[in-house]
């Protein structure tokens, strides 16, 4: 499955050094845009090749999650010839994207001013777990460190006896989206200036910013008018509402909610008592009024609410499973899962672009590549020749793998 680009960024190379999840999301994210991603791996491929279930080695469902719309080259990145490779690939690239420690990349050739002298306009995207001015800026990150580190893991603590990490890679994923946004800009500042630039993500200092935006709460004001925390995320009241047969996530939001909710299950009284009206003091009754609505909804089933709900106006939904989500009506009707045939893979299920271009549409045009699909493409791309190629391969420099086994 190979197609012609169509995304906004058409024409536009990435140079993709990264591993594991939060950049390659980024890169996988751009690639759906229509850049021509060039997936740069080590002789023994990303690490994340493994993650998942798989069929055959290297093709691990995680890794073919977040690395469709690329082009894998395999190269020793240590070696004198393998470095060769890779700036000449510079040369032909708009941005340049990586992952490593700043003093890694600067180690192996490939800080910024050494690959700004090959490409004086390339945008250069280093993501880094800490921001490089601060003193924690060496220490290895990963998801759990910074879900630790930014105050996720004891937000996530209400109603658990210990501080928890949250059941999905939001560290890296939320990190990757700023990634891939920062890219985006700064190709724009390019487009109209002409100029490249240096652009750093911290890990740890992008989710802070995430965390803090609803619970910077009383540390807004100096000196501080209460504590850091959303009180109306943080008093427990706020979880999915039990049902005869379920749960069902409802959330009366506007004062035209509760009083639609109450009014119908005959508690009208309740009104007057929490003071539903009054937005503030409605606000301060939460906890109390999250009670009463699940004592209201264990009176019927799930899908008899839903179509009160539907009735009312209020906002809900049933719970699904993750194993649901691909038979979710809403999302069989826009066609957000879709099955194709990936070349050694076989049939697969993957989740299409969710935003839509009316002018210039994302697309998926070929999915994850084996470890080392496109090497002896590239590199001829580059001005290698098919002997020279070889005689890299021999030498252990390179791994080509053109085709599927």
């Amino acid at each position: 499955m190979t197609i012609e680009a169509t995304g906004p960024l058409k024409g536009i190379r990435i140079l993709d050094l990264t591993a594991v999840v939060l950049g390659p999301l980024a890169t996988q994210i751009l690639g759906d845009l229509g850049a021509d991603i060039v997936k740069v791996e080590p002789l023994e491929g990303d690490v994340l090749r493994s993650n998942g279930v798989s069929r055959n080695l290297n093709m691990g469902s995680v890794f073919i999650a977040m690395n469709r719309n690329k082009r894998s080259i395999s190269v020793d990145l240590k070696s004198a010839e393998g470095k060769d490779i890779v700036r000449r690939l510079i040369a032909t690239s708009d941005v340049l994207v990586h992952n490593m420690r700043l003093t890694a990349a600067e180690k192996l050739g490939f800080g910024y001013e050494a690959v700004k002298a090959i490409r004086a306009d390339i945008v250069y995207c280093a993501a880094t777990g800490f921001g490089q001015d601060g003193p924690d800026r060496n220490k290895p990150a990963f998801d759990d460190i910074i879900q630790a580190a930014c105050g996720l893991a004891s937000v996530n603590s209400i109603g658990r006896e210990q501080p928890d990490y949250m059941a999905t890679l939001i560290a890296d994923k939320t990190a990757g989206m700023a990634l891939s946004n920062a890219v985006l800009a700064a190709l724009f500042h390019r487009e109209r200036t002409g100029q490249g630039q240096y652009v750093e993500v911290p890990m740890f200092e992008t989710m802070v910013s995430f965390v803090m935006a609803e619970h910077l709460n009383g540390l807004t004001f100096d000196p501080p008018k209460g504590k850091a925390g959303y009180t109306r995320l943080l008093t427990g009241g706020r979880r999915p509402a039990p049902t005869r047969d379920g749960f069902i996530a409802v959330l009366p939001y506007t004062t035209n909610h509760w009083v639609a909710l109450l009014e119908f299950d005959g508690r009208k009284g309740l009104v007057e008592k929490y003071n539903v009206r009054d937005r503030d003091a409605r606000n301060t009754n939460l906890i109390e009024l999250y009670r009463e609505m699940a004592e209201i909804t264990r009176t019927r089933t799930t899908a008899e609410w839903m179509d009160i709900f539907e009735r009312l106006d209020i906002p809900a939904t049933p719970l699904y499973d993750l194993n649901d989500l691909p038979e979710h009506p809403h999302l069989k009707a826009v066609g957000l899962f879709k099955t194709a045939e990936h070349p050694s893979e076989g049939t697969i299920r993957y989740v299409a672009p969710a935003t839509r271009f009316a002018a210039s549409p994302a697309s998926v045009r070929s999915h994850a590549p084996q470890l080392g699909q496109h090497t002896a493409e590239l590199m001829r791309e580059i001005g290698f020749t098919e002997g020279d190629i070889d005689q890299l391969q021999g030498k252990g420099v390179v791994r080509r793998s053109d085709g599927p086994p």
